[in-house]
């Protein structure tokens, strides 16, 4: 079948084409065209999804069947969208737990029992959610809308993961939190991709949360695994959370993936029931930190994150105050 990615250049909408293209699919991408070429075998598209002429202008009597979409940024480009495709045979749409207006900190139980973000504000969950009602409204029972979490995998331009990779492979003396022990759950690019194609094909519809299971690791079990895998001596310095709130060190941006304690009890405890009984798979995690450092060590410079999201991590002076303070 005909199947368009809108993304389809980086990351989860690289892994979604080249998963389309192993499943037989007749595959386009529409882009910006600002973040390189997608995968060999896909048909470009340009375009600027805000611009309700651009997507017409860019199919040109391509009419697909088939849609994942893994890059609605705005109310405009859920609209636009929705205005071209709305008689798709399926729609797999990437949304995120952020749709939840209790998420962070949840906990999230079953899609149907948790409200979502119903304000016209311009924030990222309020625009997921909006996406999700006009998408929704447009396909009815075609349309899927998977509640992604932390993903993880090769092609990263986020850069957490990729981070703690590259910092712990330095080695020496390494600033961590000293909540080793808090939950996390990840899912890995490629099993997501894989599985939004499935969805699409057989037209699959409603909310899901897309994400690894709870209780599949701790930050600290992340960090070990990164330590096994870049082969390096890092020992950990854990600081606890209000020496580091008092240095100026932002959760989630300077120390990716740690949140404060009474966040991270409950983010991460998230139904996936419905994910589990859908097929969403979920790979060794292991698996998933081995090949992004393995991907990493093939990149000469990393491109920036998308969005205009600041890259993440410690600064180096930081790092060396917090050090000299133990």
């Amino acid at each position: 079948m005909r199947l368009l990615v809108l993304g389809g250049t980086h990351f989860l909408g690289r892994h979604v084409a080249t998963a389309a293209l192993a499943g037989g699919h007749e595959v386009a991408a529409f882009t910006r065209g600002v973040s390189g070429a997608p995968p060999e075998g896909v048909r470009s598209l340009r375009g600027d999804r805000d611009d309700p002429a651009a997507l017409p202008a860019a199919l040109d009597g391509w009419a697909p069947e088939l849609v994942v979409d893994t890059s609605c940024q705005s109310r405009a480009a859920a609209r636009n969208a929705a205005a071209v495709l709305g008689n798709v045979r399926g729609y797999a749409f990437v949304s995120s737990l952020n749709a939840y207006a209790n998420w962070p900190p949840g906990p999230i139980g079953p899609e149907d029992r948790e409200p979502t973000w119903t304000t016209d504000d311009d924030e990222y969950g309020p625009v997921k959610a909006c996406a999700e009602r006009e998408l929704g409204a447009a396909l009815g029972n075609r349309f899927l809308t998977a509640r992604a979490g932390l993903i993880v995998g090769p092609h990263d331009r986020v850069h957490r993961l990729g981070w703690w990779l590259q910092r712990i492979a330095r080695g020496g003396p390494v600033v961590v939190p000293d909540a080793l022990d808090q939950p996390i759950a990840a899912v890995d690019a490629r099993d997501l991709a894989g599985w939004l194609v499935g969805m699409a094909e057989r037209g699959v519809p409603g909310a899901v949360n897309a994400t690894g299971p709870a209780g599949m690791a701790t930050l600290g079990g992340l960090l070990e695994l990164c330590r096994e895998v870049t082969g390096g001596d890092a020992e950990w310095v854990p600081v606890p959370e209000a020496d580091l709130v008092a240095a100026g060190v932002e959760p989630w941006l300077h120390l990716p993936l740690w949140l404060p304690a009474g966040i991270a009890r409950t983010a991460w405890d998230v139904d996936t029931t419905r994910a589990r009984e859908l097929g969403l798979p979920s790979r060794p995690l292991r698996e998933s930190v081995a090949d992004t450092w393995a991907w990493l060590r093939t990149v000469e410079e990393l491109p920036p994150p998308p969005h205009g999201l600041p890259r993440p991590g410690l600064p180096a002076e930081l790092e060396a105050a917090l050090l000299a303070a133990r």
